[in-house]
């Protein structure tokens, strides 16, 4: 089906339609700016369904007739329009009639007769040669009726195929309404979805409410205020409100809660059955597949194919009986062919034809016609299918509906919901509130001291800043001054200077409670935060506690405006330096108590309601659980590297102390070893020594009291480092001190000067050098002894820091053994060495104690390079948690901004809703005001004036509307209402005129009834005139019955007037008898001549005639007339048809 509407409501361009019931398609003329209105008419004229019950739908979409084909991207050769009746889509439609198939009837072709198309060749003599013409006929004949018998078969197959096309267009129907229900029902369960997340959320709030409420009162009664909020009926947190109006409005709550929750129960119910009816139309599927029968219709392309080639083979064979018979017409024969041969080989084929070609183009249009029938079935089916398909859409489009009418009344009662507990809410908030509140008093202090002492800072870098520019303009002046006079550079304002700048800052914030971070844990407790008791909460806030601080932070940027070039350093100074007297600690602890209070303000402002408007489960547990696992890491990296630290300084306390102990008693040691050997002494050589010590005393003094060394304690109250210079301290005073004893030592020998060279930094030479020193003594002369152990006991006074003065005056003493005999000499010497020997070996041991001191002490430095590094690292890794925590906050602070402005939104969408609910209240009262018509016109026009007079300066876009459709609809309705009454009053004048116009009707109808009889009985009586001259057509006859049994008519001057067996059966067949005469109006006559028979003497070979030629011979004998009223040859006759007349009785002879 096409069709080519070139008329002026469609311009060009071609749109594709289809109509869905039936599956018929057919071509528009449009263009992009023709309306959807326009299409639908033209539709309306193609396909006779109705403008209103047209239902357009293009790639899932709906087109709404007031809108161009250019909004839906038409017209476009991959698009096309699917056309649903919607009147069928009903559920008492009745189903869609059969299939009618109308194929073109080619009529069968008759035999060619040889008198109808003569041949010159059927009066040749020879037989062969006459019965050339005849095959020829016989194969025209066979050619033609193959070729009926191909036209109806393509004819056949041709619908076929238009029914596969059809249902093709169907199926793809259906895909797109599937695809429009799938959306419109994806689009009610995105809804419904939203619904029960958002329900999920206000009902768990809400049963959390419920359940908590006694103990959010239990907790707001035992908070008392504090002492100077506290008055005479304000003791608690729980005096803010009523407890027996909340205790009755949580009945209400609960009972309201329990009612709510039944409905969303229904409604989900409800949503279930919808869900469970679209599932179960999704998967209805047609019961034989379109491409089985598609399959099934090219396995028959094959009787076609075969149909084709045997008309190759009719015209083939025509072509050469034609040339057979034109070349014997020609006298073209070749001697080898006779007509004899060409006529015996014309027989097989004859045979072929009408044995096996012909058969086989029957049976193939057999086939086709059954696969017409099979595609008919499916046809039908598939109508069916289609009809039934659509009438169940319509019914779960009808359910979608009614669940979609639910969302609105149930997000109103949500609304009511929350109206409701908000009681409850309010119980729940002042905790936190109140906490926040006191949070807020901890922030503004911290603040404040702050924003003083940046003020400050400010002012002391401007002070700087001035000198810096008067200093530049003096030195200025200085230079330029000797070669410009005064009063120039005066006139040039050279000589201003800048002024002093003064920041002055009011005081504010006097009149805070005077309260602090401990005090706000005890006036307000933790648990008044109103957020659940979780490990991610004091973590979380946590993560939150930076987000001041970087308020903060840009607050102090905003200094850049001073100056560019120093901006950076005056943020670092403004971080951490001391600010109005207070030392840098006191700076960072105000920074991190704004920081703290302003995070507990933020955690208490954080409660469920927010989690509820804004976030769902997964997204808070994501956030607080990320914001948990960063400050826990943070906390637990600073906590561990807390206790390093500890714990390293414990153990230099530990070493230092162990160092202490160690000295003390080396220095005990010594004492003793010394006090021992001067008893020892004193009294083997008391006598020898006195006067020695005597003379030699004031000598000694000097030399004792410039080796004297004062090695520092270690303290524990002194800093870490100095443990780590205790080596290169003791190094550097034993180089000194032996540089003061070399001094004292000038004339000994050149190993005694090495021995004490050597004994300075590096003890372990030192302590081999008096080893050599004791072996070269046994050698040497007593002088060189004795100088020997004077060196050696200096060089030992040198090594050993903590060394008595006795021990240091030994060298003294060496000048006095010159006087004594040589047995007291020997005597004093040998006690010297074994002395010495003594000496010697503690001194080892005192060296051996030092050195592993030393070595402690410098493994000690490496412990403490090693601590150092891993303090850089803390300290790196203590940046990147910073960073990790800004970035949580930011995160935080987006969140944040998100809610505040979806709060917002909401907000001024309630209002908005709120208004025009109020609205339509008042249009609904005027709709169902009382007084018919004229009331509703009243009550409108009111409505009207009403809001005209309430114009207001906020009034929205969308109320100014409505006040505009009241206006106009306020006039149309007087309209129609004066215009009612109008027609009131016209319609009883006009009732009056027709009940007289019809009362003149009768009587002209009467008139007309009498003067129609009076001209029919007229007419029948000038028509009933029997014709008795030359009969005509149209005239009336009579005919009676002669004695050769036929019906001759009655006529004056013509006879041979016979009536036509037909005739006389319409008049006989329902009489016991034939009648005697016969009268009716004549519609025929047909003239004929009677002729001779043909006389069989003139075939004297009919016998031994061909087949074929026989067959021309009975054609042409049946072809002529016969004489069946016994006329002679030659004469004419006239058989007449005639018709009966109406009221004619047909009289029938009495039966004799």
């Amino acid at each position: 089906m096409s069709s080519s509407i070139t008329h002026n409501l469609i311009p060009d361009g071609k749109l594709l339609v289809h109509i869905a019931e039936n599956g018929h398609s057919f071509e528009l003329d449009c263009n992009e700016t023709t309306l959807v209105e326009t299409v639908m008419q033209s539709i309306e004229v193609e396909s006779g369904i109705h403008f209103n019950d047209q239902l357009v739908l293009c790639a899932e979409l709906k087109l709404e007739p007031q809108r161009p084909l250019s909004s839906y991207k038409l017209p476009s050769s991959d698009r096309e329009l699917f056309i649903f009746n919607k009147s069928r889509l009903q559920t008492h439609s009745p189903p869609p009639p059969p299939e009618q198939v109308d194929i073109v009837e080619v009529p069968e072709p008759r035999p060619i007769a040889s008198s109808t198309d003569p041949h010159p060749l059927d009066d040749a003599l020879d037989p062969a040669l006459k019965a050339l013409p005849s095959y020829e006929r016989l194969f025209r004949y066979h050619y033609e009726q193959g070729l009926a018998i191909y036209k109806r078969t393509v004819a056949k197959f041709d619908h076929c195929e238009r029914l596969l096309g059809e249902q093709k267009v169907q199926e793809r129907a259906l895909d797109v309404a599937r695809g429009n229900l799938d959306q419109y029902y994806r689009m009610i369960q995105q809804n419904c979805s939203e619904f029960m997340k958002r329900y999920k959320q206000q009902h768990r709030y809400h049963a959390d409410l419920l359940a908590n409420f006694d103990k959010d009162m239990q907790k707001l009664r035992s908070t008392k205020l504090h002492p100077a909020l506290q008055t005479a009926t304000r003791k608690c947190l729980s005096d803010f409100v009523k407890e027996d109006n909340l205790r009755k409005s949580a009945e209400n709550c609960n009972s309201s809660h329990r009612q709510f929750e039944n409905k969303v129960v229904q409604l989900n119910q409800m949503f279930g059955e919808v869900k469970r009816k679209v599932e179960d139309l999704f998967t209805l599927k047609a019961s034989f597949p379109i491409k089985n029968l598609e399959l099934t219709i090219k396995e028959h392309q094959r009787y076609l194919n075969e149909q084709k080639s045997i008309m190759q083979s009719l015209s083939k064979d025509v072509n050469t009986v034609k040339k057979l018979v034109d070349d014997c017409v020609c006298s073209q024969l070749s001697s080898s062919l006779r007509p004899h041969d060409a006529v015996s080989a014309l027989g097989p084929m004859y045979d072929v034809h009408d044995k096996n070609h012909l058969p086989k183009m029957l049976a193939c249009e057999h086939a086709i016609s059954k696969l017409l029938d099979f595609c008919k079935d499916k046809k039908n089916e598939m109508n069916i299918f289609v009809h039934t398909y659509m009438q169940k859409t319509t019914y779960v489009t009808y359910h979608i509906k009614d669940v979609k009418l639910q969302f609105p009344v149930f997000k109103e009662a949500m609304v009511r919901q929350e109206d409701l507990f908000m009681d409850l809410k309010l119980v729940r908030g002042i905790g936190p509130a109140y906490r926040a509140c006191l949070a807020e008093i901890v922030r503004r202090k911290a603040s404040m001291k702050l924003y003083m002492g940046m003020a400050g800072q400010l002012a002391e870098r401007l002070a700087t800043k001035r000198e810096v520019e008067v200093r530049r303009r003096e030195e200025f002046l200085k230079a330029h001054g000797l070669y410009i006079p005064k009063d120039v550079l005066a006139s040039m304002g050279l000589y201003d200077t800048p002024n002093q700048c003064d920041v002055n800052i009011a005081p504010f914030d006097t009149s805070l409670l005077d309260i602090d971070i401990p005090d706000l844990d005890h006036y307000a407790p933790e648990y008044l935060s109103g957020l659940p008791t979780k490990p991610a909460s004091s973590r979380g806030s946590s993560s939150l506690l930076n987000e001041s601080s970087h308020s903060a932070d840009t607050e102090e940027i905003n200094v850049e405006t001073l100056g560019k070039d120093d901006s950076d350093d005056f943020l670092e100074g403004c971080e951490l330096v001391e600010i109005a007297g207070t030392s840098k600690m006191e700076v960072e602890n105000a920074k991190l108590k704004a920081e703290l209070a302003s995070a507990i303000a933020l955690i208490c402002s954080l409660g469920p309601e927010f989690e509820y408007e804004s976030l769902d489960d997964s997204k808070v547990n994501t956030l607080l659980k990320n914001a948990a696992e960063k400050t826990a890491e943070a906390l637990h990296l600073k906590d561990e590297y807390g206790k390093h630290l500890q714990q390293m300084l414990k153990a230099k306390q530990m070493q230092c102390d162990s160092y202490e102990k160690r000295i003390q008693e080396l220095e005990q040691r010594l004492s003793d070893q010394y006090s021992q050997g001067q008893k020892l002494s004193m009294t083997n050589n008391a006598t020898d020594y006195g006067l020695l010590a005597s003379k030699d005393d004031d000598d000694c003094k000097p030399q004792i009291s410039g080796c004297e060394v004062n090695v520092p304690r270690i303290s524990t109250s002194e800093p870490m480092d100095e443990v780590s210079c205790i080596s290169n301290s003791l190094d550097a005073k034993l180089g000194q001190f032996g540089r003061q004893s070399s001094k004292g030592r000038e004339g000994i020998d050149e190993n005694m000067m090495e021995s004490s060279g050597m004994l300075n930094p590096h003890l372990d030479s030192s302590m081999q050098e008096p080893q050599q020193e004791e072996q070269e003594v046994g050698v040497k002369d007593g002088k060189d002894r004795t100088v020997g152990q004077s060196g050696m006991s200096l060089a030992n006074s040198s090594t050993a820091e903590y060394m008595p003065e006795p021990l240091n005056a030994l060298p003294c003493g060496t000048a006095a053994e010159l006087g004594l005999d040589s047995k007291v000499r020997e005597d004093l010497v040998l006690e010297l060495q074994n002395a010495l020997a003594e000496k010697l070996n503690q001194l080892s041991e005192t060296e051996t104690k030092l050195k592993d001191a030393l070595d402690e002490v410098s493994m000690l430095g490496r412990e403490m390079e090693t601590s150092r590094k891993l303090l850089d690292e803390s300290q790196m890794n203590c940046a990147h948690l910073e960073n990790c925590l800004h970035e949580a906050r930011e995160e935080a602070q987006s969140h944040r901004c998100a809610a505040e402005r979806r709060a917002s939104e909401y907000s001024a969408l309630r209002a908005s809703a709120v208004k025009m609910r109020s609205l339509f209240e008042r249009l609904r009262n005027c709709v169902y005001a009382p007084g018919g018509m004229a009331g509703f016109a009243d009550s409108m026009r009111a409505l009207a004036q009403s809001l005209a007079n309430s114009i207001s300066d906020s009034e929205d876009d969308g109320s100014a509307e409505f006040r505009k459709c009241i206006r106009v609809l306020a006039e149309k309705v007087g309209f129609l209402s004066r215009h009612r009454e109008e027609l009131h009053e016209k319609y009883a004048n006009i009732e009056a005129v027709t009940e007289q116009l019809k009362k003149e009707l009768e009587e002209k109808n009467e008139l007309v009834k009498t003067l129609y009889t009076k001209h029919q009985l007229e007419k029948q009586a000038s028509k009933e005139k029997i014709s008795f001259s030359r009969l005509q057509v149209h005239e009336i006859a009579a005919f009676v019955l002669n004695s050769s049994g036929h019906y001759e008519a009655i006529t004056r001057n013509c006879s041979n007037y016979y009536l036509s067996a037909e005739s006389v059966a319409l008049f006989t067949d329902h009489l016991p008898s034939q009648p005697s005469y016969i009268v009716g109006q004549i519609v025929h006559i047909e003239r004929q001549t009677v002729k001779p028979p043909l006389s069989s003497s003139t075939r004297p070979d009919r016998g031994r005639a061909d087949p074929a030629e026989q067959l021309t011979s009975n054609t042409m004998n049946s072809g002529s007339s016969l004489n069946p009223y016994g006329l002679p040859t030659g004469c004419e006759y006239f058989v007449v048809t005639v018709a009966m007349l109406p009221d004619t009785a047909i009289h029938s002879p009495p039966p004799s």
